[in-house]
């Protein structure tokens, strides 16, 4: 499984201003209807429920939500990156500034969790991190995203 395997191009994006999680929630939630044709609404209340069991900030500036939704039929991720960092509840107490949100079918499986293991394992790249701030162009982030080594299936 790669980066390029459930990121589509156009699921990536730069915000200037976000001002809170939820907000952030509902942009997350409107580029995945866009993108990939999930009910916004849906995927606002699955990230909201799965984010009241725990924070989803991972550290070092990055948060990983996480949901699984009815209407797909493969694991889908959506990346932000935020101009103005966000105060997520991030186990290290650090704002956020890099979002790779995942959507996994209701039914799946293990192919949930590795996509949230090859994204962790990803944006855990320091040199890779500063790479993705220093960029706000969604094509060159998207491109520095796919570039990331993948992980075999087992």
């Amino acid at each position: 499984m790669q980066i390029a395997d459930i990121l589509s191009p156009a699921a990536v994006k730069t915000l200037a201003q976000t001002t809170s999680k939820k907000r952030l929630f509902q942009e997350v939630s409107e580029l995945a209807r866009s993108i990939y044709g999930v009910d916004a609404a849906q995927t606002l209340d699955a990230l909201q429920e799965r984010e009241s069991l725990g924070p989803t900030g991972v550290g070092h500036g990055v948060a990983l939500p996480h949901a699984r939704l009815h209407g797909l039929d493969r694991v889908v991720g959506l990346f932000l990156r935020l101009e103005k960092p966000l105060d997520f509840d991030a186990v290290d107490r650090q704002p956020v500034d890099l979002i790779f949100a995942l959507l996994a079918p209701k039914s799946t499986g293990v192919d949930h969790l590795k996509a949230l293991a090859l994204v962790s394992r990803t944006l855990r790249d320091q040199d890779l991190r500063n790479k993705l701030r220093a960029n706000d162009d969604p094509v060159a982030l998207h491109a520095l995203l796919a570039a990331a080594p993948g992980i075999k299936a087992a």
